[in-house]
């Protein structure tokens, strides 16, 4: 029963955050459908609740809009990927997929900027020429973190002058 409420709750939190639910009968659909995967997976087996969630505790520390999109959309592309190894000629895994698909190609920014974050972990910072270029870039990355964290200051300065706490 929990992994049920596991799974609606990582579809539901994926496509009210990005607009996607036209309305609940969409929804409901959704969770008919998953129902039906889960008979397939055998999700109710006793080793299901073994360490916890894999995705939800993830999505707790990325508050941010944009933040959400970066993890969302690599939560949708391992769904995905999950799906393409399971039986398309039922319909339940081809309506789950097509809307996850969809869901995808809505967040094609958060897949670029995931691309982004494992290009940065294959830099060889042991390479001398890396690290000429690193040095040469490194006061522009600087400027670009004091422009950051001083527009956090300035909206949070903004709202202790508007907030009468």
């Amino acid at each position: 029963m929990a992994f049920q409420t596991y799974s609606l709750f990582v579809l539901s939190v994926i496509m009210i955050s990005f607009g996607h639910v036209e309305n609940r009968l969409n929804l409901l659909q959704l969770q008919n459908d998953i129902d039906k995967l889960k008979a397939d997976f055998n999700s109710s087996h006793s080793d299901v609740a073994d360490g916890g969630p894999i995705f939800t505790e993830r999505l707790s520390s990325w508050t941010e809009r944009n933040e959400k999109r970066i993890i969302l959309s690599q939560i949708i592309s391992m769904y995905l990927k999950m799906l393409n190894n399971t039986d398309r000629s039922k319909a339940h895994v081809r309506n789950i997929a097509e809307e996850l698909q969809t869901l995808k190609e809505s967040l094609s920014d958060g897949s670029k900027k995931i691309e982004d974050l494992k290009d940065l972990t294959k830099l060889q910072m042991s390479d001398l020429k890396v690290q000429r270029k690193a040095v040469n870039e490194l006061f522009s990355v600087l400027q670009k973190l004091g422009d950051t964290s001083s527009s956090h200051k300035r909206k949070r300065s903004q709202f202790q002058r508007l907030c009468k706490c």
